[in-house]
Order: C-alpha cells, then sequence, then structure tokens
C-alpha cells in the first residue's frame, strides 16, 4: 500500500475557513435535516464555497452512514452519509471529515451537502 500525498494548502491551492454568519437550514422530504447559526464557509482554490454544518446541529437520526470513501490531499480521508428519506436522489449526499489534516482542522465535526442531493439548503443572513 502506498502512502497518499498529503499536501499543504498555499498560494497555488488556498484553502480559507470562515464563520457563516447565517443562518443555515438543510431539508430533504419535508423533513429538517440540519438547523445551525454557526456554520463555516470553506472556500478552497477556485471551487464553490461549500458550507459545513456542526455535526451537534445535524438529525443524525435521518442519516446512514455509507462505505463510499474518498480522499483530499489537502484535507485527508473523506467519509459519506445518505438521507433515506431523500431515496436515491440523497445517496452519499453528505459528507464529513473526521480526522481533517491540521491545516483545515476546524472542519472536524462538522459535515457538508452535495446542493443537488437534498431538496434545500436556506441561508439567510
Amino acid at each position: 500500500m502506498s502512502e497518499k500525498p498529503v499536501r499543504i494548502p498555499g498560494p497555488d491551492h488556498p484553502i480559507t475557513i470562515e464563520e457563516k454568519h447565517a443562518h443555515v437550514t438543510v431539508s430533504v422530504a419535508g423533513k429538517t435535516i440540519a438547523d445551525t447559526h454557526e456554520a463555516l464557509a470553506l472556500k478552497e482554490a477556485s471551487y464553490p464555497v461549500v458550507i459545513y454544518v456542526p455535526r451537534k446541529d445535524i438529525d443524525m437520526s435521518l442519516l446512514e452512514r455509507t462505505s463510499h470513501e474518498t480522499y483530499c490531499p489537502y484535507k485527508g480521508e473523506c467519509s459519506y452519509y445518505s438521507i433515506p428519506a431523500g431515496g436515491e436522489r440523497s445517496v452519499n449526499a453528505i459528507w464529513t471529515y473526521e480526522n481533517p489534516y491540521p491545516s483545515v482542522s476546524q472542519i472536524k465535526e462538522y459535515m457538508a451537502f452535495y446542493p443537488d442531493r437534498v431538496d434545500s439548503i436556506d441561508i439567510v443572513t
């Protein structure tokens, strides 16, 4: 088994994480999956901003962990969850870095949602 590359964010691949001063809710099939005032906004290189919601503000009883995993050389090993209420569309709808690399340690205990796999991600500032 080969070692996975670990990269540090920098000028060529910047990553910034800021508090998102807003009320964020995520819903699927008429159920509120997440409701928080403590979200984080992660901006990575030229990718769109990703909203991360604290795990404590997510109804984990509505989620199902899957065996799907990915790897990011900047953030680490990534685990996924599905939202059964959303059916096939909501398979692997949520990702989380349970042990992120030190440079992005703020996202530990946070989860992010694919916008096209949930009904809505509402952000009210």
